[in-house]
This record gives structure tokens, C-alpha cells and sequence, in this order.
């Protein structure tokens, strides 16, 4: 686990979620990694989660916690969905995401020990191709401009 200090001021938390190896899939990835070359404020933290993140070792109670991953809504490809934890109910059917379970175990582990984030945002990215492979499909390498910009937004500077 990740120390962190006695009274951290409240914080903004991205974490990129998704398999660099499997297109589209990656989406959460490549955003993050978009926002790595933007002067982001010093109180703004981005993490690589991979494909299982573990997110109680990168937040804390009143951190602003904003998850991007690829998202199944039915949507077109590169459509820009923004959720909150309690949109990601399994039985709701509405959203399906590779890593859907482990954040929702990962957030309800946090509430049970008093570490929840203030506040968390999921956007969710509609893929169109999830096979192996390297690159994102074209639709959403155009775009992954609007989608950093969404997080931007989210973080408070646009």
C-alpha cells in the first residue's frame, strides 16, 4: 500500500484504465498519456491502472477520483460517457466495461474503510475495435482531443 501523508490538501486523482494491447481497449490508456503532456496543476495526480486498478492505493478521502476507461453502451464508436459509481450496478445492465467489476469492488472496499474519494467520475469511451493490436481504431484516435478535454473539464481547467 502507498503511503500518503497525515493532511494532504483534497486532490484530483485520474486514473487511465484499460490493455494497451488490445486496441480500443486501451482507450484509458492513451487519454492518460495525452494528459502527461499538459501542465496540469501540481495537486492533479495521473496513474496508469492497467487492466486491474487498484484504486485504494491511489486515493483518499476527499480526493476527486475521475476513472477513463472503454465503456459498452451501445453508443458509436468514440461516443463520451460520464458516469458515477452508482450507474455501474451490474444488474442495471446499462454499462459494461472489462474492469466494471473490480472498480465497483475496489469503491465499495474504500467506503467500508472510511477511505472513499469526495467525489468519483467514470468516462467511459465507446470502442470500436477491442482486438489485438497496438493503435486505436481512427474514430477514436480523432477523438481523443474532445475526450482529454472532458477531463479537463472534470479536473476544473477548461
Amino acid at each position: 500500500m502507498v503511503s500518503l501523508p497525515d493532511n494532504p490538501s483534497p486532490r484530483v486523482v485520474v486514473i487511465g484504465v484499460g490493455n494497451l494491447l488490445m486496441k480500443d481497449e486501451g482507450i484509458g490508456i492513451h487519454a492518460l498519456e495525452a494528459l502527461q503532456a499538459i501542465a496540469l496543476p501540481p495537486d492533479v495526480r495521473l496513474i496508469d491502472g492497467g487492466t486491474s486498478p487498484d484504486l485504494i492505493s491511489y486515493t483518499q478521502a476527499g480526493d476527486k477520483l475521475i476513472i477513463i476507461d472503454a465503456a459498452k453502451a451501445g453508443g458509436e464508436p468514440g461516443a463520451i460517457y460520464r458516469f458515477r459509481p452508482e450507474d455501474l450496478a451490474v444488474e442495471k445492465g446499462v454499462l459494461t466495461s472489462a474492469h466494471e467489476l473490480g472498480v465497483v469492488q475496489n469503491l465499495s472496499l474504500m467506503s467500508l474503510l472510511g477511505n472513499k474519494p469526495a467525489e468519483t467520475i467514470i468516462i467511459g469511451i465507446e470502442p470500436k475495435e477491442i482486438d489485438p493490436g497496438l493503435e486505436l481504431s481512427p474514430e477514436l484516435q480523432q477523438r481523443l482531443p474532445a475526450i482529454v478535454k472532458v477531463v479537463l473539464k472534470e479536473i476544473g481547467l477548461r
